[in-house]
């Protein structure tokens, strides 16, 4: 079992959200606590409760992204609470991506993810 860097009892209610709240995030984020560098909404999965979202540290490898160990699915209020800079940006359309650029803002990136 992986041992995640905010307990339960850290998670407070910062997200106002209508709709499927499930999304991926890898443990660079959850367990090791960096700050969201890269996150993307695809087309949601209609068998899931899944918002579209993919939160990644930035740097992680293919090798790591591909080994599903290295991720975990949460409630997009759980990941706002490791890094509330993204709640701006959750209402995007799918096919959004955006990146934490050196000046530490997160920028648009594209508009063309599936």
């Amino acid at each position: 079992m992986k041992k995640l860097k905010l307990k339960g009892e850290d998670i407070k209610p910062l997200l106002e959200w209508d709709g499927p709240s499930g999304c991926i995030a890898t443990d660079k984020i959850t367990v090791e606590g960096f700050k969201i560098g890269y996150m993307y909404r695809e087309k949601p999965n209609p068998k899931y409760p899944d918002s579209g979202w993919r939160f990644f540290q930035g740097e992680e490898s293919d090798e790591y992204i591909k080994d599903v160990k290295n991720s975990g699915i949460y409630d997009l209020n759980t990941i706002c609470n490791y890094d509330p800079e993204i709640i701006p940006f959750l209402d995007s359309p799918v096919g959004s991506a955006y990146a934490r650029d050196k000046d530490g803002k997160f920028h648009l990136l594209e508009e063309k993810i599936k």
